[in-house]
């Protein structure tokens, strides 16, 4: 790596992914519900009407959290059963 050059790490985490309703909604209404439970208390959360959405707006929010925690000095949380670390650039892609 040259001098200057960024470090970059990529990290994966664990999502929980669920079907959500009001309890005086009918099913058709549900949405789905994603969030990440290591990050949750930070804001960590999305829905969709489908599950790749919800999975797209969460991705969306993981990533602005994660870039304020970057601009603020303060530690991205890498416990290891709930998120998957790697010093190397990768993508996760989720079918």
């Amino acid at each position: 790596m040259a001098i200057g050059e960024t470090r970059l790490k990529s990290y994966t985490f664990k999502v929980v992914l669920e079907r959500d309703r009001w309890p005086d909604e009918p099913e058709e209404q549900a949405v789905w519900r994603a969030y990440v439970p290591l990050l949750r208390e930070r804001g960590a959360h999305a829905w969709g009407d489908t599950p790749e959405e919800a999975l797209e707006n969460l991705r969306n929010a993981v990533e602005l959290l994660l870039e304020y925690l970057k601009e603020k000095g303060e530690p991205i949380p890498e416990e290891p059963d709930q998120v998957e670390v790697s010093a190397e650039p990768r993508i996760t892609v989720t079918l």
